[in-house]
């Protein structure tokens, strides 16, 4: 039985990005590049005003000087013959700046007269002038294969004018929840049923991430109806099932998995909640099977597939940085020598993540996954923490700085 860092890679060892496609860049929002992208020309294209104002010799301003503006250059436009010595010309931001020119003197600084317009003493040269290549030369590589497209990125492909570009395509997840007590959101429910909430659980965290889930709905607890939804799912790029992988007489998630070729990596893990955790290869599709207590099944998402599928979109920053965190109250485990994920709400103050236990930790309690901010990781050699005790956490949800893996 694997620890869980020792889990963790094993998953991250055996998936690997699931194709290429080709969006418009404005699609590609949020994607992870599948290209180098080089520049194909300089950027600025040429030199060009900063402000708007007075291009000009900075000799001609060494001291106050008034000079006679020569010339309008709007933005596109240009002046059509060099700057004679002596003279400005009335320039627009990003305008190119005229032959003779050195400097933009702007328009706020200056004050206009009958004779033309006078520039205070000490103009710097090259003031207020963005030379050409100055922010990209071209055959540079603007942006690298493996870059997550944000705003930014997306701007500087739009300056040189890309269109489409090739990104890696998120996974199709399968998602198979299992069991007889299981009824689906909206149908009628008996005092013996439970409401299959693990499914769009799971699908709202893939969606998050940006991969695809499709819904297989409930396979009840025969090996002919779980192997029926296994196979529909082994379709998919990743199939990811709830419950039926412990030691119960209607547990079949595993055998059917190995009757059908599967390899299974490992099927426990040394942590708490998830311990009944298994992962298995079905050829090159990756298997999980997540424990059905729902916030096991959160936990276990959270801290083994959800890394697994940011890779297979092509993230190199997978995996959630531990920050410190100071108790505000104590916490306890149930069983010493396993790590343990305990729910915690998390405020900042001076700068330091103040932790608090959000409630009961009974993996079917699922309040306090709703009033969590983070999962405090209780190490296994210790069994009971303090008020003001630092523990390690990592942060939920999709914002969070990533490490690679």
């Amino acid at each position: 039985m694997p620890l869980f860092e020792e889990a963790r890679a094993i998953v991250l060892n055996h998936v690997s990005t699931v194709g290429i496609e080709r969006l418009s860049i404005l699609e590609a929002v949020g994607r992870i590049l599948a290209e180098d992208v080089t520049a194909p020309w300089d950027l600025p294209r040429v030199t060009n005003s900063a402000m708007d104002g007075y291009a000009l010799r900075a000799m001609d301003c060494a001291q106050q000087a008034t000079l006679p503006i020569e010339g309008f250059i709007p933005a596109g436009g240009s002046l059509g013959t060099s700057l004679k010595p002596g003279t400005a010309a009335k320039i627009m931001t990003g305008a190119p700046m005229p032959e003779g020119a050195d400097t933009v003197v702007p328009v706020e600084d200056v004050t206009e007269t009958e004779d033309g317009v006078c520039f205070p003493a000490g103009v710097k040269a090259g003031a207020h002038v963005r030379l050409r290549g100055e922010d990209v030369q071209a055959g540079e590589c603007v942006i690298s294969r493996g870059t997550l497209l944000r705003p930014a990125e997306i701007g500087m492909l739009a300056s040189f004018g890309k269109i489409f570009v090739s990104v890696y395509r998120p996974p199709r997840v399968a998602i198979l929840a299992t069991g007889d007590e299981l009824v689906e959101p909206g149908e009628c429910l008996a005092e013996d049923r439970i409401i299959n909430s693990n499914t769009l659980t799971l699908a709202a965290a893939i969606k998050e991430l940006g991969a695809q889930p499709t819904l297989l709905g409930i396979a009840r607890d025969t090996p002919e109806c779980t192997r029926e939804k296994v196979l529909e799912g082994l379709k998919a790029d990743v199939l990811i099932t709830s419950a039926g992988v412990s030691a119960g007489d209607r547990d079949f998630v595993r055998s059917v998995l190995e009757e059908l070729g599967a390899e299974t990596l490992f099927c426990r893990v040394d942590i708490k909640p998830g311990r009944p955790t298994t992962f298995a290869l079905h050829g090159q599709t990756p298997v999980f099977c997540l424990p059905g207590n729902p916030v096991s099944t959160m936990v276990t998402f959270e801290e083994l597939a959800r890394p697994a599928l940011l890779k297979m979109m092509g993230h190199h920053r997978v995996i959630k940085p531990l920050i410190e965190a100071t108790l505000l109250t104590d916490l306890t485990k149930k069983r010493l020598g396993v790590l343990n994920f305990q729910r915690v709400s998390i405020e900042v103050r001076d700068g330091r993540y103040l932790a608090r236990c959000s409630g009961d930790q009974n993996t079917g309690i699922l309040k306090t996954m709703v009033q969590a901010d983070a999962l405090a990781l209780l190490p296994e050699d210790l069994d009971s923490f303090k008020a003001g005790d630092k523990v390690y956490i990592h942060l939920l949800g999709g914002n969070v700085d990533m490490i690679p893996c």
